[in-house]
């Protein structure tokens, strides 16, 4: 057993440990009107179950909730109907969720194997207001996902493209002729879409996001269509491309306030939105977690529509081990919190500050204590001291639940830059979290490997980044477009296998580690955003295979080691980065690069 390995289950073991004051109490599913593959409809048994543990059980019971292995068929009609506001997802509500966990204090979900599928436009499962949970050995899929799987059949400079849905896809053509997919409670019109290679399923070499028009299709009586709009002569017959929208209503997992979860052995195969989702939690283990296909003989090709997994203003430690990321539509992880825009200052004490992307808000953002930062937007500079909060409440509605402005007050007086006369943001340094990312392989997937933004440690260790095609690593901190904080301290890259990244060009992709800010202004920035001491950021004993230049960019950093790492040219593809260099740096301070 490796090292990783050994790590992730002491982490395991001493989150699940069961609360002694408190009875053990068992419910199997089996036993209460849900067997496996009855293709009955799970999920207002799954409520009623539910319901009758909370009204059973003492608040300090160690309860486990049982599955047989086989398949669970859960359906909208019976669901539970929740409000959510879910951190980088489309705000609508309500939301029909299959499985509904909130305020367990010592709960196990024991899958044994189960595999979960859903039907229509559903979140899965929900954590939320909950301590010492465990979820382990289940799957979750979609029966019919959102996401259109094609084949190219025939590519015609003239004709346009001729494709073929695959076999689980219901479709047809719209009255204003449009290929439109749908199924029961949803419908959607694809105008974009990511290439895989048929046999090995990379994403097709310099393709990026494909953006089509399936206006005038035309279709055969064996269900071959032709759309005579969409000319792309990079997509040769038996390319598969994963057709899709940029909508992403819910993710598989939410985890909302939650403390010491544990998920072992869960694989997400398909989300409509992220495949994991955890906002406001404290302590997350995640071992042999997985966002992937079923094996080598699944016929899909793409997983979710978007991360694999996600962290937004979270603290505590998030352990990531031996897990499998492949297929998504985005990042295998992204860590970070959200800055508040200074809409107004009403005192030297008191300001007004607002969500700004129309994908983050409606949630808590911070509680009296937290530590707090100013940022000024255009140069990314720390305006004034940390300050902490000594009250904040909406400032927009009456409660939490939707709210895009909040009001807070301030222990010291603010600095009297700060207004809503400039761009300015507000950082809660509060809810960071420590992260160790370690043994996982991340493959075959749209835009970037990892993405971290957190000034606690970061270890990325032992990790296989195998055709990310974009950026592998991204350190990143943005107050002016997806205002994700924020910058990175102490953040070790060490002993990973980096395989043929950057085939594609996404956002922040100019080398396969991305060290790469937002910053408007970086002639008027007076300080720099990383780092901040000697070897703040460590990459060392790595091994980069690739058919490209770049290797390292890194903008607006103070203490930088590039040591001891292995870099192998391979012609596995033809180099096309408009990037050049191997180690292209601005606005750097202390950096020490040894090849």
């Amino acid at each position: 057993m490796n090292l990783n390995k050994v790590a992730c289950l002491c982490l395991l073991m001493a989150s699940c440990l069961s609360n002694l004051n408190g009875a053990e109490r068992t419910y199997d599913l089996a036993q209460m009107g849900l067997k496996a593959d009855s293709k009955k409809n799970a999920s207002p048994i799954l409520q009623r179950v539910i319901n009758r543990i909370k009204t059973e059980c003492n608040p300090e019971d160690s309860i486990i909730l049982r599955f047989t292995e086989g398949k669970y068929f859960f359906h909208e009609t019976g669901s539970a109907v929740r409000t959510y506001y879910i951190s980088n997802h489309d705000q609508t509500n309500p939301k029909k969720v299959g499985i509904e966990l909130e305020g367990f204090k010592h709960f196990t979900l024991e899958g044994n194997g189960a595999e979960l599928i859903f039907h229509g436009r559903m979140l899965p499962l929900a954590l939320l207001h909950s301590e010492n949970c465990t979820l382990r050995n289940f799957s979750i899929d979609f029966a019919n996902p959102h996401i259109s799987q094609v084949r190219i059949v025939e590519n015609d400079a003239e004709k346009g493209i001729t494709f073929e849905p695959a076999p689980w896809v219901k479709w047809r053509i719209s009255k204003d002729s449009v290929f439109e997919a749908y199924g029961k409670g949803w419908d959607a019109r694809p105008s974009s879409g990511i290439a895989f290679e048929k046999e090995n399923r990379h994403i097709v070499y310099n393709t990026s996001d494909l953006f089509f028009s399936t206006k005038e299709v035309t279709a055969t009586k064996d269900g071959i269509l032709t759309a005579p709009h969409w000319k792309d002569s990079r997509l040769i017959p038996g390319t598969v491309v994963a057709m899709r929208t940029w909508y992403r209503p819910a993710p598989g997992i939410f985890l909302h306030h939650n403390r010491n979860t544990v998920l072992e052995n869960v694989k997400v195969h398909y989300a409509e939105g992220m495949g994991l989702l955890a906002q406001l939690c404290e302590n997350i283990t995640l071992q042999s977690f997985g966002v992937c296909l079923k094996g080598t003989d699944d016929p899909r090709y793409f997983t979710t529509q978007a991360d694999a997994t996600h962290f937004s203003g979270c603290k505590g430690k998030i352990v990531s081990c031996n897990g499998l990321y492949e297929g998504m539509m985005d990042d295998a992880i992204n860590i970070h919190g959200t800055y508040l825009k200074v809409t107004k200052r009403i005192d030297d004490h008191t300001l007004i500050g607002r969500y700004m992307h129309n994908q983050s808000w409606g949630f808590e953002w911070g509680e009296p204590g937290d530590s707090i930062q100013f940022v000024r937007s255009k140069t990314m500079d720390i305006q004034g001291r940390p300050n902490s909060i000594t009250a904040i409440s909406p400032a927009d509605r009456s409660e939490t639940a939707g709210v895009r402005e909040f009001r807070i007050t301030f222990r010291d007086p603010i600095d009297p830059q700060i207004s809503e006369q400039e761009g300015y943001g507000i950082e809660n340094l509060t809810w960071t979290p420590e992260v160790e990312f370690k043994g996982n392989i991340i493959r075959n997937n749209r835009a970037r490997g990892t993405l971290f933004s957190t000034p606690q440690k970061v270890v990325v260790e032992d990790n296989l980044f195998d055709h990310t095609s974009g950026a592998a690593i991204l350190l990143c901190g943005d107050c002016n477009g997806w205002y994700e904080t924020g910058a990175c301290r102490n953040v070790v890259i060490r002993k990973n296998r980096f395989v043929n990244a950057l085939t594609n060009q996404f956002q922040f992709t100019n080398a396969v580690i991305s060290i790469y800010p937002e910053i408007p202004d970086l002639d008027g920035q007076q300080r720099y955003f990383h780092g901040g001491k000697e070897g703040s950021i460590l990459i060392e004993e790595n091994e980069f295979d690739t058919f490209d230049a770049p290797i390292l960019y890194a903008k607006s950093v103070d203490g930088l080691i590039f040591r001891r790492n292995v870099i192998k040219k391979n012609n596995e593809y033809k180099p096309f980065h408009w990037n050049q260099s191997r180690f292209l740096l601005e606005k750097v301070n202390r950096v020490k690069i040894v090849e």
